[in-house]
């Protein structure tokens, strides 16, 4: 009775020497979100801004009394490589495209004709990104068909959509940004072992080591000391 009742609750291992693999493949398809870290000038209150510096709004005289970011939901597709280091560390390549939007709120003290009136003015980033992270995996032991583990590593990014090189009228300031970043990326994740496949679910984060914003002497650059992208990904990969 008791050899019955073990042999029941015997679990089937899937693919039980998927991990000794040399090397294998596959696809993520995910769910972001990106946004920005703003660091503002000292005294960014006290900045006095002229209408040549404020063309996309009426005022003799403007003050920026807070800048945010606003982050909104995206998508990504890529490929993987992994390539197998030991037994519980892999490495991976993990080619990707993104495509999100990010932006920037500015609340603003103006004044004209000696009236005061505050504004709050939203500068929207469109991008495309092409991102190439090469990252280390460490897995745990695995518990019948699922293993948990950690990643960390480093991403180049390049920003299809940056509109650094991009035509503005003098009524519209577009706040522009540098195509090219490389981001610190941490996460972790559950892998699943089906009978066809080897499925996982990760959250990671990014952070940009670059300061992306172009300054071009307006009120939506000069009050910006550094602006870091943010990056935070749940996908899900199919191995």
């Amino acid at each position: 009775m008791v050899n019955t009742a073990s042999a029941q609750r015997h679990t089937v291992l899937n693919y039980p020497n998927y991990d000794l693999e040399p090397y294998h493949f596959g696809f993520i398809l995910a769910g972001n979100q990106m946004l920005f870290s703003v660091k503002t000038v000292d005294n960014m209150s006290k900045i006095n801004f002229t209408p040549a510096q404020t063309p996309d709004f009426p005022a003799d005289s403007s003050f920026v009394y807070e800048v945010n970011s606003i982050g909104r939901p995206g998508f990504t597709i890529g490929v993987l490589a992994n390539l197998r280091l030991g037994k519980n560390t892999d490495l991976r390549l993990v080619p990707a495209l993104s495509f999100g939007e990010r932006a920037l709120t500015y609340n603003i003290l103006t004044w004209k004709s000696g009236e005061e009136k505050f504004i709050e003015i939203e500068k929207n980033i469109t991008s495309t990104m092409v991102q190439i992270p090469l990252e280390f995996k460490y897995r745990s032991h695995r518990l019948n068909n699922m293993a948990a583990y950690v990643v960390g590593g480093a991403t180049y990014t390049l920003d299809l959509a940056s509109r650094k090189k991009a035509q503005e009228s003098s009524a519209d300031i577009i706040v522009k940004i540098n195509r090219n970043d490389v981001m610190l990326e941490a996460g972790a994740g559950v892998d699943f072992y089906t009978n066809y496949f080897k499925f996982g679910v990760q959250a990671k984060m990014g952070y940009g080591l670059t300061n992306v914003l172009i300054y071009e002497g307006n009120i939506y650059t000069d009050v910006i000391d550094r602006l870091n992208s943010k990056f935070f990904l749940l996908s899900f990969t199919f191995e």
